[in-house]
């Protein structure tokens, strides 16, 4: 390239009329276009910020896809062995229930009425020491429902 090239690729002549995002002359911004003449000599600048394989360095790519990988491969470990654990613990309560005797507090329902609130859903409770008015609270027991847990055979109602 000699220098009258140079010169010419260097200040370029950028008609106004230009109605895209960037203009036509080597990607310039509008923005560098000034809207009060008719035509302006605009500097180009021309970067070259593409790579041969898209736009990623290759040892960031090769990061990357190993990084996949390896969270990919960690993720399906994580699956298939929750997946077995939460089958052998079905299997084995499958044959715990099978031969179990029931529970002789709930007589194998999992539940009771409450023993806070007797199966009234409220409390009378106030929080001061000599209270005025005692208000009628919602159980925390039970929370409203009348029955608990058992708490001998935690609700599966055998042991």
């Amino acid at each position: 390239m000699d220098r009258n090239e140079r010169h010419s690729l260097h200040n370029r002549v950028v008609p106004q009329d230009v109605k895209s995002p960037f203009c036509a002359v080597n990607n310039i911004s509008p923005l560098l276009v000034h809207a009060h003449s008719y035509s302006t000599i605009v500097p180009t600048v021309k970067f070259n910020l593409t790579m041969a394989g898209g736009g990623v360095p290759p040892p960031v790519r090769t990061l990357a896809s190993a990084a996949a990988v390896i969270l990919g491969g960690m993720l399906t470990l994580s699956l298939a062995s929750s997946a077995s654990i939460r089958a052998l613990k079905a299997v084995t309560e499958a044959k715990r229930k099978k031969f179990a005797l029931p529970c002789g507090v709930c007589k194998g329902k999992g539940f009771y009425i409450c023993k806070l609130c007797k199966g009234n859903s409220t409390i009378e409770w106030s929080p001061l020491y000599d209270p005025v008015f005692i208000n009628p609270c919602v159980c925390p027991t039970c929370e409203g429902n009348r029955v608990q847990r058992c708490l001998n055979c935690l609700g599966k109602g055998y042991y």
